[in-house]
């Protein structure tokens, strides 16, 4: 089994731009002029032209301002403070500042499009770090 993850966006071209320089992905296929898939992650990213407004699932209607969602893509990175910096230049807005934390260092961002995804470097223990003392 394997996954691919779909973003949808009001304008692909912006967000092939965003996606490439921000986290430097690279431009694999691209399916007519709305439909863009990405390469560089462990999984391939598909961009999909989808209009602010339409139908989506459950019936609820695109929006691309800054919304919650339940998932969420965490990019694990070397440096999170330089991973930053780049996505900001990228387009991205920053909404939690890199905070250490018992597993790494994190931060909160979102694409022009809406879409949080936090950056995160792993401690040596990662989220080993979490366990109690008996390793429950």
């Amino acid at each position: 089994m394997t996954f691919l993850l779909n973003i949808d966006v009001p304008d692909v071209i912006a967000a092939t731009t965003f996606y490439t320089e921000a986290f430097g992905l690279t431009v694999g296929r691209r399916f007519g002029t709305g439909f863009v898939e990405l390469l560089g992650w462990p999984a391939p990213v598909y961009l999909l032209t989808k209009q602010a407004g339409t139908v989506g699932a459950g019936g609820d209607r695109r929006r691309y301002e800054r919304h919650w969602t339940p998932v969420h893509v965490d990019v694990v990175v070397d440096d999170v403070d330089a991973a930053v910096e780049r996505a900001l230049r990228a387009g991205a807005v920053l909404e939690v500042a890199a905070t250490d934390a018992p597993y790494g260092r994190i931060a909160m961002l979102a694409d022009p499009f809406g879409h949080g995804f936090c950056l995160l470097t792993f401690s040596e223990r990662g989220y080993d770090a979490l366990l109690d003392a008996d390793g429950a």
